[in-house]
C-alpha cells in the first residue's frame, strides 16, 4: 500500500500523472549516483518526479517503470545523458560569492604574477561551471587584474557534466537581467547588447575559456597543473567518501600553494587535510 500511495500523489498530496513507485525511485536514484555521485535521498523524491517526468512525456512512456526499461534499450547512452542533464541542479550567477573574486583579483593573481611583466602560464579551472557565469566572472577578473594579459599564456577550463549547460555557456549569450549582477564598470567593458532581452560576452572573454563536458567522477584528460580551482556548491550533492576522493584529486591537479575556492555551505574539515584554510571557503594547497 505504501508504493501505491507514493505512486499516485506527491509529498504535498497532489495527484500525479505518472506512477513513481518506491522501487522506481530507488532505481533512478541508484543510476544517478553511480553515474554522477549525486545522492538523491527521500527528500528529493518530488524533484526526481518533476524533472524526470518531462523525459517520460518526450519519449511517450506511460510510467517510470517503462522509462527504466528505456534506459536499458538501444538508445541507452543518449538517454542516460539526458537523465543526468535533467537531474543536475544549475543554480548560478555572475560574481556569486563576490569575496572569492575579490581574493582572486587582489591576492591570487598578484601572487602568481609576481613582478614578472613578461607574462607566463596561468591556468584556472571552473569545475561544475553550469551555464558559464562563473568562468566568465573569472575571465573578467583575470583581464582586469592583468593589464598585460596578452603576454600571458592564460586559459580557463570550464567543465560540467550537463552537456546542455556546456552548450549554453559556449555561446556566451545571457538574459540581460542576469547580466545586471555584473559590476557596472565590468559590464560596460565586457558585455554587449544583442537585443532588448539578451547580452553577449565579449570576444576577449570567450577567447580565454575552454568549455568542455566532464564527469568529475570519471578520468580527467587534462594534465594540469592548475593555479586555482573553483568548485563551488558541487560537492554538497556527494557523500563524504566521494568528497574525500574529489578533494584529493583536486590537490593532485593543483600546483604547490595552489588555490581552491569552494561553496559557502561546504568545508574540507574532516574530509581533506591537504589544504590550509584561509577563511570564507578559500584554501591553499599545502601538500
Amino acid at each position: 500500500m505504501r508504493d501505491a500511495g507514493c505512486a499516485l500523489h506527491g509529498q504535498d498530496g497532489s495527484a500525479r500523472e505518472f506512477a513513481l513507485t518506491e522501487r522506481d525511485f530507488r532505481a533512478i536514484a541508484g543510476r544517478v549516483q553511480a553515474a554522477t555521485g549525486i545522492v538523491l535521498g527521500d527528500a528529493k523524491r518530488d524533484l526526481v518526479y518533476g524533472r524526470v517526468s518531462r523525459r517520460l512525456r518526450v519519449l511517450g512512456c506511460a510510467s517510470f517503470t517503462e522509462y527504466l526499461d528505456h534506459l536499458d534499450g538501444p538508445d541507452a547512452e543518449h538517454e542516460h545523458a539526458a537523465l543526468v542533464n535533467a537531474i543536475t541542479t544549475n543554480l548560478t550567477g555572475f560574481f556569486r560569492e563576490p569575496h572569492h573574486f575579490q581574493t582572486l583579483s587582489q591576492d591570487t593573481i598578484p601572487a602568481l604574477a609576481g613582478t614578472d611583466s613578461r607574462g607566463g602560464r596561468l591556468r584556472i579551472w571552473s569545475a561544475g561551471c553550469s551555464s558559464g557565469e562563473e568562468p566568465y566572472s573569472i575571465a573578467m577578473t583575470m583581464h582586469q587584474a592583468l593589464p598585460n594579459l596578452d603576454r600571458w599564456d592564460a586559459r580557463i577550463l570550464a567543465t560540467d557534466i550537463d552537456t546542455d549547460m556546456i552548450a549554453a555557456g559556449s555561446t556566451g549569450i545571457y538574459d540581460a537581467a542576469k547580466a545586471a549582477q555584473i559590476p557596472p564598470a565590468l559590464r560596460q567593458r565586457y558585455v554587449r547588447p544583442v537585443d532588448t532581452d539578451c547580452v553577449e560576452m565579449s570576444p576577449v572573454l570567450k577567447s580565454l575559456i575552454w568549455f568542455k563536458p566532464l564527469n568529475l567522477l570519471s578520468s580527467w584528460p587534462m594534465r594540469g597543473p592548475f593555479d586555482a580551482i573553483f568548485c563551488r556548491n558541487v560537492v554538497i550533492y556527494f557523500d563524504r567518501t566521494t568528497q574525500r576522493t574529489l578533494f584529493n584529486r583536486f590537490a593532485e591537479m593543483l600546483r604547490p600553494e595552489g588555490w581552491l575556492f569552494i561553496g559557502h555551505s561546504e568545508s574540507l574539515f574532516g574530509i581533506c587535510d591537504r589544504f590550509r584554510h584561509l577563511g570564507r571557503t578559500i584554501y591553499r594547497k599545502v601538500r
